[in-house]
C-alpha cells in the first residue's frame, strides 16, 4: 500500500515565508515616503493602512481625489533586462500625474504586485522604486498586496498597479470651467516614452526591426533597453508649485491617445486648443519608432506622448512666472499653443505645422 501525501499551499506554488521575508525586505523603503499625517500609525503587514484625516480640518471645503493605474507592458521589458527598481517610479507617475491635473496635492498610495512566484529581494526592488516614486511625488505609500499567482503566471512573470488618494480645496479645483480663450499652453518635456504606447514600440523595435534589448544605438548614447526603461517623469510638485506661484487654469497629463486627445480632455465646449509642433523637437526615441517600424505620424502622435509629459493651460499674463517656475525645478518648458473659439470643423485640440528640426 502506497503513502500517499496531502495536498499544501507550497506544494500547489505558494511560497508563504518567501512573501513574509519580501515584506521584510521593502519595509526600510516604504518608511522613507512617510508623511506625518501617516507616522506611527500602524505600519506595513497590517490589513489596512492608515492616514490622519484630521490634517485635512485645514481646508474650508476639501475634494477628495481618486485614480488607479498601471504601467502596461512595459513591466515585461523590465523582467528581461532584469531590472526591477525603477518601473515603481513608472507606476507612481502614471497615479499622482492624474491626480494633480484637477489640482489635487498627492496624499497617499498603495500597490498592488501580481507574481507567477515570489522572489522577495525581486518583489522588493520593485517595491523601493514605487517607494522612490512615492518620496518624488510627496506621498506615502501606505500599504499594497503582493499576490503569487502560480499556473496562471510564469515564475518570473509579473505586472504592477497602483491606487492614490489627494486632496483639493473645492474653490480651487481644476477643470474646463476655468479655461479661458487667450490662455497660453505651456509645454512640459517628457523623460522618454513614459509607460504608454508600448506594445507598439515592442512590435516596432522587436518583431519589425529584429532588434535586441542589449543593442547599443548611437542616437540614444545607450542601449535599447536602457533608453525603454527610462523613468516617467513625475510631475505632481511642480504642477503644486505651479499652482502656489502662479495662476494656473488647467493641467493636462499626457498618457496613452497622446497629446492632442489628452489635451481636448480638458477643453470646454466652445474653445480649442493649438498646439505648434515647430515649438519643440521630440526625442529620438520617438522619431526611430517611427522610421523603425514605418509608423505614420498620426498614428505616433495619437500613441505617444511626442516629447510632451504635461500640459499647463495658465492666462497669458502668467507665462512668465509659470516659466521661470519650472525652470528653477529643473523642468524644461516652453510655450506651445494657445486656446482659441472653436471654430465649426475644429475639435478640442489639434497639433499644427512641422516639428522643429
Amino acid at each position: 500500500m502506497s503513502e500517499t501525501t496531502g495536498a499544501s499551499y507550497a506544494a500547489a506554488g505558494v511560497d508563504i515565508e518567501a512573501g513574509d521575508r519580501a515584506v521584510e525586505l521593502m519595509k526600510e523603503w516604504v518608511k522613507k515616503t512617510q508623511r506625518p499625517e501617516v507616522a506611527g500609525l500602524g505600519g506595513l503587514g497590517g490589513f489596512a493602512g492608515l492616514f490622519d484625516a484630521s490634517a485635512l480640518k485645514r481646508y474650508e471645503r476639501p475634494l477628495l481625489a481618486s485614480a488607479t493605474d498601471g504601467v502596461g507592458t512595459k513591466v515585461d521589458l523590465a523582467r528581461k533586462m532584469g531590472v526591477y527598481d525603477t518601473i515603481g517610479h513608472d507606476l507612481v507617475g502614471m497615479v499622482v500625474d492624474d491626480l494633480v491635473v484637477c489640482g489635487a496635492e498627492p496624499l497617499f498610495m498603495t500597490d498592488y504586485i501580481c507574481v507567477g512566484k515570489v522572489h522577495p529581494e525581486r518583489v522588493a526592488a520593485i517595491v523601493k522604486g514605487i517607494a522612490e516614486g512615492c518620496v518624488l511625488a510627496g506621498c506615502a505609500l501606505v500599504g499594497g498586496e503582493t499576490a503569487e499567482h502560480p499556473g496562471l503566471l510564469g515564475p518570473d512573470d509579473f505586472d504592477v498597479a497602483g491606487a492614490g488618494t489627494g486632496v483639493v480645496e473645492a474653490d480651487r479645483l481644476l477643470g474646463p470651467d476655468r479655461i479661458r480663450k487667450g490662455d497660453a499652453v505651456i509645454a512640459m518635456a517628457s523623460s522618454g516614452l513614459h509607460s504608454n504606447g508600448y506594445s507598439l514600440v515592442r512590435h516596432v523595435f522587436f518583431d519589425r526591426a529584429g532588434w535586441s534589448l542589449d543593442r547599443q544605438v548611437e542616437e540614444f548614447g545607450r542601449t535599447l533597453g536602457e533608453e525603454l526603461l527610462e523613468p516617467t517623469r513625475i510631475y505632481s510638485l511642480d504642477c503644486l508649485a505651479l499652482t502656489r506661484t502662479t495662476e494656473v487654469h488647467g493641467f493636462s497629463h499626457v498618457t496613452g491617445g497622446g497629446l492632442a486627445n489628452n489635451l481636448a480632455r480638458v477643453i470646454p465646449d466652445g474653445l480649442h486648443a493649438t498646439v505648434d509642433r515647430s515649438t519643440w523637437t521630440p526625442g529620438a526615441v520617438f522619431d526611430l519608432v517611427g522610421k523603425a517600424g514605418q509608423v505614420e505620424q498620426l498614428e505616433l502622435e495619437k500613441t505617444l506622448n511626442m516629447g510632451v509629459g504635461m500640459i499647463a493651460i495658465v492666462p497669458a499674463e502668467s507665462v512668465d512666472a509659470a516659466l521661470t517656475t519650472l525652470a528653477d525645478r529643473g523642468i524644461d518648458s516652453w510655450v506651445a499653443g494657445e486656446i482659441t473659439e472653436r471654430g465649426a470643423h475644429t475639435s478640442g485640440a489639434e497639433l499644427v505645422g512641422g516639428y522643429a528640426r
